[in-house]
């Protein structure tokens, strides 16, 4: 992709997902991630009906009248976008791979935290962690962040969630809201998840095609494995085949389902044709 029609792409999708974070996310991110607690703010003269637990008792004794402690929410927060870059987002029926939705509702929420004025960060992960971009604040950070959802070319085409979210514990010392953005075709991360949401506030997005829900009945077919490369010949006509790749989608689906619940974890999870904004505004309102 050259220079020129890679920023005939960025542009598209900022002027796309920015109306989306102004108009409809704006209000409902602002309300639903709250900020890390409440700072002080100043003094004022105790009135009839404030908490007589913010009294300053110093301030009180000097002017000989009780005067209270003002306190506001520390509204800044930190964002970080988790987004898998791994070979099996590269897939998609309709008119969109997985990987373009997990651009457009990564950019949607890194401007919405941009109009809230937090910081927000991005970890492409593959089975290793393929970019890090720390946390900032600024257009022109969100900006870099869709350049490098759009063009960035991943080493491997293998994924790892357990090692994503080890690294992003390991970076990131302070609460942050995490997006975690995969089709989740992975095992073994439940532990790591555990760890990482009593530290975090994470949410796992799965985006998924509705061709990997079954497999259609049209005879002999050629597949490869998109992370693996494996190519096999696979005889849709046997309703035993149909059948096992069916429950091994499905199994996949209630780990992800059960394992972010357990760890006290939100979900979403958006088919490549519906509309990502109702899912994220449903689940904005759910938490708020």
């Amino acid at each position: 992709m050259d220079t020129k029609e890679l920023l005939k792409k960025v542009r598209k999708i900022e002027i796309k997902t920015r109306r989306l974070s102004d108009h409809i996310f704006g209000g409902e991110y602002h309300s639903t991630f709250k900020g890390r607690g409440m700072t002080f703010s100043e003094v004022r003269q105790y009135q009839f009906g404030d908490d007589v637990r913010n009294i300053d008792w110093n301030v009180t004794a000097r002017y000989n009248e009780p005067y209270i402690k003002v306190f506001e929410e520390e509204r800044e927060l930190t964002m970080m976008l988790m987004a898998d870059v791994s070979g099996s987002e590269f897939f998609g029926t309709s008119n969109q791979f997985k990987k373009d939705i997990i651009t457009e509702i990564s950019a949607t929420l890194a401007f919405s935290a941009l109009q809230n004025n937090d910081k927000v960060g991005l970890i492409l992960f593959s089975d290793e962690i393929e970019l890090f971009i720390p946390p900032k604040k600024g257009k022109s950070h969100v900006l870099r962040i869709i350049r490098e959802l759009l063009e960035f070319k991943p080493k491997s085409n293998k994924t790892n969630i357990a090692g994503a979210l080890k690294y992003l514990t390991n970076v990131m010392k302070k609460k942050a809201i995490v997006f975690m953005l995969s089709d989740f075709i992975a095992d073994d991360y439940e532990t790591t998840l555990k760890i990482t949401g009593n530290k975090h506030d994470v949410t796992g997005i799965r985006v998924y095609d509705q061709r990997e829900e079954t497999i259609p009945n049209i005879g002999m077919v050629q597949m490869e494995d998109t992370e693996t490369g494996e190519r096999k010949v696979i005889n849709t006509q046997s309703k035993k085949v149909r059948a096992a790749y069916e429950k091994y989608h499905s199994e996949h689906v209630e780990y992800y389902k059960n394992t972010f619940a357990k760890s006290g974890c939100g979900v979403i999870s958006c088919r490549v044709d519906e509309s990502y904004v109702k899912k994220l505004l449903g689940y904005f309102k759910r938490r708020g």
